[in-house]
């Protein structure tokens, strides 16, 4: 399978209209008052995007992984809650991958090999390794607080001038959260011991144990951060939203980052945006031509 085929999906598990300047999300060591993990909540459940049900932008695209550096250009589309359509262009500008993300399918086409492959999300992962996500990837694209549930119960703190809310899961879960990425840990939190750690993780395999930070821009209440932990996996997924601009009235991402770990391997990507749109409707094309066979 061709390598920019395979980053294309990678580039799902996760992420003009005339723009107005960019805002850059600020971090300060300011000092900010204390807000309840309740009004933290309402502000972020009240930042929806109901009014966009299209997008589309194009992107330059920075991959580093176990084989590498990549980059590349792509083009985006996306309909809300059906479809994200991505096709991938190298320097040359000549279209080499292209894939079709629904709620539950994906579709991959290798256009330099005549390649494509067609399955669930399911088998995917089995296939690629990855398990993308339609949710994840359009709720990046609007700088969303990704896996945010409102009935949750979540616990306040204040770091670099900005808010973070965590979900309130065990608190041994928590601190085993913190402590796979030490380098968010609060500096009044104690590091469990390594026995300890080892044991809630083991407990954490037995249920859905995944823990949820998201950091808050103090003015605006818009989410610069969001780190996922899954403790079952020992995986992460960090998002952080580096800047954002105006479309239409809406604070949209333009330069995203992205990392996804495990205990084996990471992989980092930076998504700059630019000829943001969402006025529709968007051609989602995506015909398999007779001589292209299935990817062994």
């Amino acid at each position: 399978m061709n390598t920019l085929a395979r980053t294309a999906i990678l580039l799902l598990a996760l992420l003009v209209i005339a723009c107005k300047p960019r805002r850059e999300v600020v971090r300060t060591d300011r000092e900010i008052p204390p807000r309840s993990p309740e009004k933290l909540l309402e502000k972020l459940v009240a930042q929806n995007v109901g009014g966009i049900r299209y997008y589309s932008a194009k992107a330059e695209v920075d991959i580093e992984g176990p084989d590498g550096h990549k980059g590349f250009k792509a083009t985006l589309r996306s309909v809300q809650d059906s479809a994200a359509w991505i096709s991938i262009t190298p320097a040359l500008g000549i279209e080499v991958a292209r894939v079709l993300l629904t709620m539950d399918t994906l579709k991959v086409m290798d256009k330099i090999n005549d390649h494509f492959w067609v399955g669930d999300t399911a088998a995917a992962r089995t296939r690629f390794g990855l398990q993308p996500s339609l949710d994840l990837f359009q709720k990046a694209l609007f700088g969303l607080p990704i896996g945010l549930d409102p009935d949750e119960k979540y616990k306040a703190d204040r770091e670099e001038g900005q808010y973070v809310l965590t979900s309130k899961e065990k608190k041994r879960f928590r601190r085993a959260a913190e402590d796979l990425a030490p380098e968010d840990t609060l500096p009044n939190d104690r590091d469990m011991n390594e026995n300890r750690l080892e044991r809630t993780l083991r407990k954490a395999g037995k249920k859905d144990a995944v823990v949820y930070r998201y950091w808050i821009e103090p003015d605006s209440f818009l989410v610069t951060r969001v780190l996922i932990t899954d403790l079952a996996r020992d995986q992460q997924a960090d998002v952080r939203y580096i800047h954002r601009t105006d479309v239409n009235g809406h604070a949209l991402p333009d330069h995203i980052s992205l990392s996804l770990s495990d205990t084996s391997k990471q992989v980092g990507g930076t998504f700059r945006l630019d000829r943001i749109g969402i006025d529709g409707p968007l051609q989602l094309n995506f015909r398999i031509p007779e001589k292209f066979t299935p990817m062994e």
